[in-house]
C-alpha cells in the first residue's frame, strides 16, 4: 500500500519531469558556446585594460555563439559593437 507521501513525491517528480526543458546540443554549438565563453573573458579583460583589440577579439568570439543559436538581433547588436570597436582601433 502506497502512503499519501510517495504518491505525493511521485507525482512531483511526473510534473517536474514534464515540465524540464531538455536541448539536446550539437557538437558546434558546444565549441561555439566555448568559444563565446572566451569573448565573455576577452570582453571583460577589455573592461579594466581598455585595450580596442581584447574588445574586437571579444565581439567576434561572441558573434560565433550567438550565430550558432541564431539569436540574430545579438548578433546585429554585437556587429554593432564591433564595428565601434574597430572605429576607435583604427583612429
Amino acid at each position: 500500500m502506497y502512503t499519501s507521501r510517495y504518491v505525493f513525491n511521485n507525482a512531483l517528480y511526473d510534473m517536474i519531469k514534464f515540465l524540464k526543458y531538455t536541448n539536446k546540443l550539437t557538437s558546434y554549438q558546444k565549441f561555439a558556446s566555448r568559444v563565446g565563453y572566451m569573448g565573455a573573458a576577452f570582453l571583460m579583460a577589455g573592461q579594466w585594460t581598455l585595450e580596442p583589440i581584447l574588445f574586437i577579439i571579444g565581439f567576434i568570439c561572441v558573434i560565433v555563439q550567438v550565430s550558432s543559436r541564431k539569436q540574430w538581433n545579438l548578433v546585429a547588436l554585437n556587429i554593432n559593437g564591433l564595428a565601434a570597436w574597430i572605429n576607435h582601433f583604427l583612429k
